[in-house]
């Protein structure tokens, strides 16, 4: 008879539970946060789109679209969906190296399989990614997003950038006379506004103490909640308007973007071009899980809310990024920034996510001619400002506190980010995971000599007896055979853990040496699993003693 399958994960957004007991306060709180974090969404999106090698509007509907379904059918009550500054890196490979319409493809293809993940309950696997492969492509991811921002930041005068490190600073060193002052006055005005904007306002900043002093407490609460990327966008956006400042522009490099509704369309599908997406299509659907559940932890530790449902917060991004790119949106996941910004603006529910979404596409359908005069350079400032935030940098200066086996896994997933590709960063770290957990484990490992009295020795063995750590008993073997008499050899089991089908086979041929020599083998203290597998194997039957 055939093992019954586990059950399907059930269909079961956060919304439906949230929404029980819901009230006028909770919907004015969510109202209020859904608001704030749909404004600051609006540069981040074009940001991310731009450096992604794609229109703004793509990352700005992607925000919209994706935005509303990871809300309204995710497993967390206040999580913001959307583009995410870690698929920078991968969007711009993809589009450098299979085009926009197969971008799409492996964006609805990932998302298919997304859901698949939570549906078959395989969202908690995300949770045995080693946290320094996490954090090596995190800061790979980090140092790339800062790189690619370069030319705008610079204004350099360069009509394609490669998508590889290598390519991208011969391209930076080659175009570096086209250097553009104003942009570069531009992106770092840009940066040190970011810098200083949150602490002018902090509580025990003097700047505030001082405006507090002069009775404007209403003006000042309404000033401190602006969000510094909207802040600079505004502001520099109307100096290099006002100067006429000789700079590239959203309006000159992409026409502007457009003021209405994403058209739907299908793309150009086939299985054969399924078939050369994988790699791309695994890529996408990984990070996403990974940063997806990242973020909903993130939101676990800085919210009252129930704890989040991985499967469902999965099925949700599958959802979302099957979607999308019909409208010609990009990859969406959770994003730890809006998330943060989303609870400490006093979300409740996942209706605060929705109203994000809907307050983005008023301010897209009204306010879209505006976004002509953007200069590409402060967008690029914004980002440089994500990229160091999105970095753990603390972690390096940290290094020596930890093991030799963290510090290789973390700086060869870092490593391998940059130079050569996010999939095989992190293919490379989990095999090195493995292979140091075998390694670990197989030193845990021990089989010591307890007593030797004539034609009697007793061992004890201790941790787990797997394919790691079988040579350990090769040592009882060599004393059985330099043994000038028949020699009975007793295992004391009662600290053995585990045993696999490779350590099975070890101590088969260590029962074959003793029997060849006219001795016997017995085992005893036997923990549950190993017991069960030594008779279902029918080891048990030819041991002398097995208790």
């Amino acid at each position: 008879m055939l093992p019954s399958l586990p059950p399907l994960a059930p269909f079961r957004p956060r919304l439906l539970q949230d929404i029980r007991g819901y009230n006028r306060d909770k919907l004015a709180r969510d109202v209020g946060a859904g608001a704030t974090v749909g404004i600051v969404a609006l540069p981040l999106a074009m940001a991310f789109a731009i450096a992604s090698g794609l229109k703004p509007e793509a990352g700005l509907w992607t925000a919209i679209i994706a935005g509303f379904l990871i809300s309204a059918l995710g497993g967390t009550s206040t999580q913001i969906g959307g583009p995410a500054g870690a698929f920078i890196v991968i969007v711009y490979g993809i589009v450098e190296r299979y085009g926009v319409a197969n971008l799409l493809i492996s964006t609805a293809s990932a998302g298919v399989l997304l859901f698949l993940l939570g549906l078959f309950r395989l969202g908690t696997l995300v949770r045995y990614v080693p946290v320094s492969v996490v954090i090596g492509f995190t800061n790979g991811i980090a140092v790339l997003i800062a790189l690619s921002q370069v030319r705008d930041l610079l204004g350099l005068d360069i009509v394609h950038m490669p998508a590889s490190f290598f390519g991208q600073m011969g391209a930076i060193a080659g175009h570096i006379g086209s250097l553009n002052p104003f942009a570069l006055a531009l992106g770092g005005l840009c940066v040190l506004g970011l810098v200083v904007w949150p602490r002018l306002w902090a509580v025990d900043s003097q700047f505030r103490q001082r405006l507090e002093s002069l009775d404007t407490v209403s003006a000042l609460r309404a000033t401190s909640r602006l969000p510094g990327p909207v802040v600079a966008l505004v502001t520099l956006s109307l100096l290099a308007w006002a100067l006429s400042l000789p700079v590239e522009t959203i309006g000159t490099r992409f026409n502007g973007i457009p003021q209405g509704l994403p058209a739907f369309a299908l793309p150009d599908f086939s299985w054969e071009t399924v078939r050369l997406l994988v790699t791309p299509t695994l890529t996408i659907a990984l990070l996403g899980a990974v940063e997806s559940l990242l973020c909903a932890r993130v939101a676990d530790q800085l919210s009252d809310a129930p704890k989040h449902d991985p499967n469902q917060e999965l099925m949700a991004q599958g959802v979302a990024n099957a979607v999308v790119p019909f409208f010609g949106g990009m990859p969406a996941t959770g994003t730890i920034a809006r998330t943060v910004t989303n609870i400490r603006s006093g979300a409740v529910s996942p209706v605060a996510g929705m109203v994000h979404a809907f307050t983005l596409a008023a301010v897209v359908l009204l306010a879209a001619p505006l976004a002509f005069h953007i200069p590409l350079a402060v967008l690029a400032g914004v980002l440089l400002f994500v990229a160091w935030n999105m970095g753990e940098w603390r972690e390096f200066a940290r290094l020596r506190q930890f093991s030799n086996h963290y510090r290789l896994m973390l700086l060869s997933t870092f490593g391998v980010t940059i130079v050569f590709d996010l999939t095989v960063a992190v293919e490379l770290g989990l095999v090195l995971a493995v292979v140091l957990f075998v390694r670990r484990q197989s030193e845990i490992f021990r089989a010591e000599p307890m007593t030797r009295t004539g034609e009697q020795a007793t061992y004890r063995l201790y941790g787990s007896l797997f394919f790691g750590a079988v040579a350990k008993i090769d040592p009882i073997v060599a004393d059985v055979e330099r043994s000038p008499t028949p020699l009975n050899v007793l295992l004391d089991a009662s600290q053995l853990i585990s045993l696999d089908t490779t350590g099975l086979d070890a101590l088969e041929q260590l029962h074959k040496a003793v029997h060849k020599r006219g001795g016997h083998l017995g085992m005893v203290g036997l923990h549950p699993q190993p017991r069960s597998l030594i008779e279902r194997s029918g080891f048990a039957a030819r041991l002398h003693t097995c208790e």
